[in-house]
């Protein structure tokens, strides 16, 4: 079965990426043999529509099923019209997501898990909601009424800067939940980059 997962590099022990529209990499697996195929995603820096193109992108690459930490409802409604589940895997290695998969213990989807547009945001430090960063790269907003800047190039984020309440429990849950997985990818980025260097000196 082929299987498509959101990922933060091009390999198998790349840690995954908690977000579906705007994630680095798309691997798709085939699940009885662990091939698999890395896409950089053409969407991650789109103005609008980011989950709806991926989803596409997914879907035409024959995709049968889909594991990631969070789907927007446009991108929800793509894979229910084409018939492919999703399944949400928040910490680990893309490898361990397969596994994950292939053991069943993966929970389905069953309502968008982000709100439309999460994780929009194109140039510096732009994006939905406020939010405060330190270091160089690109900024991303996250959430409702909240926000924080991804450093790239050796950055470091600062913490989301709370502000107006969502307008609903399941909103705010929605939101956190975004907030902790872009923060658990930082981690992931900064562990890699410690690794690098400690492996260069």
């Amino acid at each position: 079965m082929k299987i498509a997962i959101t990922s933060s590099g091009a390999n198998l022990d790349a840690p995954t990426s908690p977000i579906f529209g705007r994630c680095p990499v798309y691997i798709f697996v085939e699940t009885e043999t662990m091939q698999f195929e890395a896409i950089e995603n053409p969407a991650v820096a789109a103005a609008s529509g980011a989950g709806i193109q991926a989803a596409q992108l997914v879907i035409a690459r024959g995709a049968q099923a889909v594991v990631t930490g969070n789907v927007g409802p446009n991108a929800l409604d793509v894979f229910r019209s084409a018939g492919v589940p999703i399944y949400l895997f928040n910490i680990g290695t893309v490898r361990d997501a397969v596994e994950s998969f292939k053991a069943g213990t993966l929970p389905s989807l069953t309502a968008a898990s982000a709100q439309a547009g999460a994780g929009a945001g194109t140039g510096q430090g732009a994006g939905i909601g406020r939010g405060m960063g330190r270091g160089r790269g690109m900024g991303r907003g996250l959430g409702r009424g909240q926000g924080m800047r991804r450093g790239l190039g050796g950055g470091m984020a600062a913490a989301p800067m709370p502000s107006a309440p969502a307008s609903s429990r399941e909103e705010e849950i929605a939101a956190l939940k975004e907030t902790a997985g872009e923060l658990q990818r930082q981690l992931a980025e900064v562990t890699q980059r410690l690794d690098q260097l400690q492996r260069e000196s």
